[in-house]
């Protein structure tokens, strides 16, 4: 008897020991690095937005938060890495509105980004900007260069981040409303393109304000107008496209984040909580408004639903200017 207790004691200290692991485990998430797959080149739109939320979110989590730049085919490439990652809570995708265009321009992608992701929230929404090189074109103002691109047809080139991102189809938008013509020129993101646009390679671009603003508060872009209903904080003096001279010329990038599909729902809802929690930090929002950036309460389910929505919008426009991949 006295053996038999003895055993049934050390059975029931096991137990006792071994009880509170699974759950122990799930809240003590992070245990390793956490990496984000940015899927455009470092220095693009995305990218400016995935550093600094990295960083608070480094602080918050207590691991480090590493950045995958993984670029190509209008971010696809990396989406496409992303929806192939293990859903284990180490892993997650930072896209942008450009992966709502993709599935129209590109009808064979090997993943779905309204199926195979787990939705988390939008952490940026800054408006596109008409930017043109003042030493490249003359035109001073928006009505000028669309004076210009009407006489001139196609002599102009504007710079995108390649086939399918919103740079792009803000620029097959803009043609469509102004009936002037440019010719458009592809790069692999944002980045290498304001390199290209700074130097005077290609003459202007419908840019993310976030990836422009430090340009052109260097005096190395013209702003000419924002594709936006109000003029944005970061810069006043800089007239909306209705103010400009084109009613209705209004684009937004958005810029968000996802999980693989299978990541456990207790890791979605800690990085939701902390993702909302960074963004309301003095160090994210003071950026966020630098770069005339807002940060709408899109998350979960409801931020689903939106990319359906953005899926069809710019499926839409896709067929009305009959876009294809350059």
């Amino acid at each position: 008897m006295l053996k038999s207790g003895w055993l049934g004691a050390i059975a029931l200290a096991a137990l006792v020991q071994l009880a509170p692991s699974a759950p122990v485990q799930a809240q003590a998430w992070p245990q390793k690095p956490v990496t984000f797959i940015v899927p455009f080149p470092a220095g693009g739109g995305t990218d400016a937005f995935a550093r600094p939320l990295a960083a608070q979110l480094e602080q918050q989590l207590g691991q480090r938060i590493l950045i995958d730049n993984r670029g190509g085919a209008g971010g696809t490439v990396g989406a496409s890495a992303a929806s192939k990652a293990a859903g284990d809570g180490y892993t997650f995708f930072i896209g942008a509105a450009h992966h709502a265009i993709a599935p129209a321009l590109y009808p064979k992608l090997d993943y779905n980004i309204q199926t195979d992701f787990i939705p988390i929230g939008i952490i940026a929404q800054p408006p596109q900007v008409v930017v043109v090189h003042p030493g490249k074109v003359e035109a001073k103002t928006l009505a000028e260069l669309i004076e210009y691109g009407r006489k001139n047809p196609d002599k102009l080139n504007y710079g995108s981040a390649g086939n399918g991102t919103t740079h792009h189809l803000a620029g097959e938008l803009f043609k469509l409303m102004s009936k002037a013509n440019f010719t458009h020129v592809p790069y692999r993101g944002a980045g290498p393109l304001m390199q290209d646009l700074v130097a005077g390679q290609v003459d202007l671009a419908f840019d993310g304000l976030g990836s422009s603003a430090a340009q052109i508060s260097g005096g190395k872009l013209k702003a000419l107008a924002v594709a936006a209903p109000k003029r944005t904080a970061a810069f006043p003096d800089v007239p909306t496209a209705a103010e400009a001279g084109l009613p209705g010329y209004e684009v937004s990038t958005w810029y968000a984040m996802w999980a693989p599909k299978n990541t456990p729902p207790e890791v979605v809802e800690k990085m939701t909580a902390e993702v909302k929690k960074a963004l309301a930090t003095p160090m994210v929002s003071d950026a966020w408004k630098r770069n005339g950036s807002e940060t709408p309460d899109l998350y979960g389910a409801a931020f689903g639903a939106f990319v359906n929505a953005e899926v069809a919008r710019w499926g839409k426009v896709v067929a009305d200017a009959n876009v294809k991949p350059d």
